[in-house]
């Protein structure tokens, strides 16, 4: 009864929710995760940003909740997924071409895919690929596109690791920050993935403006 139970909880696990991620995974389910988003296209609904920030915030060990995380493991975890996801998604990238991608009918997907393409033009290699790890979907097209375009390994694989480890230790680190000044942060822990998520979508939003006001600048002059 009490193994039926515990199964029931495992396959009730919302995918998009941070904190039912981490109460059913625990840290390895934190580097499960980013593995997925930065090296699976099937990954790029998933929540990483949100992710991290929560589990820095639980591994404070302030929460009144039952998910408790040690800082330690969950840093390693976080950075071995990251790091090791990005370069199985450039792997991917190098060996399957743009058929994966191509493939996908998500009109997001695509829409990323255009985003990381215009990245790595507009401010080349190394810079595109740490300001990919800051832009959901982005970060999980770029590392494949980067593949497609045969941008060497070497480069890709330094950049990738440094944008990587600033991303996830860092937003990992900036949870836990936070959760050890204020006392039972987890009272507030909606908001705050609220928030987080709004600030991940700037990037985003400001390619986006920046595109159009390119566009609309480049059909007054015809």
């Amino acid at each position: 009864m009490t193994t039926s139970m515990h199964l029931a909880s495992q396959l009730a696990v919302n995918v998009l929710d941070a904190r039912s991620l981490l109460t059913t995974f625990g840290v390895l389910g934190v580097g499960v995760v980013l593995f997925a988003e930065t090296g699976l296209l099937v990954g790029f609904f998933l929540p990483g940003d949100s992710l991290l920030f929560t589990a820095g915030l639980l591994a404070t060990g302030t929460s009144e909740g039952a998910v408790k995380l040690s800082l330690g493991p969950l840093l390693v975890s976080a950075a071995v997924g990251a790091l090791a996801g990005a370069q199985c998604g450039y792997l991917i990238g190098r060996r399957a071409g743009g058929s994966l991608l191509a493939r996908s009918r998500s009109q997001r997907l695509h829409e990323g895919s255009k985003r990381a393409e215009e990245l790595l033009q507009r401010y080349g290699y190394a810079k595109a690929i740490v300001l990919a790890r800051f832009i959901p979907v982005v970060r999980t097209v770029l590392n494949p596109l980067a593949g497609v375009l045969e941008v060497p390994v070497r480069t890709f694989t330094l950049w990738q690791v440094i944008g990587g480890l600033v991303w996830s230790v860092g937003v990992t680190l900036a949870g836990y920050a936070l959760g050890s000044s204020i006392p039972n942060v987890d009272r507030y822990l909606l908001p705050l993935v609220a928030l987080i998520v709004v600030v991940s979508l700037i990037p985003l939003l400001a390619e986006v403006l920046r595109s159009r006001r390119g566009a609309k600048a480049n059909g007054e002059t015809r």
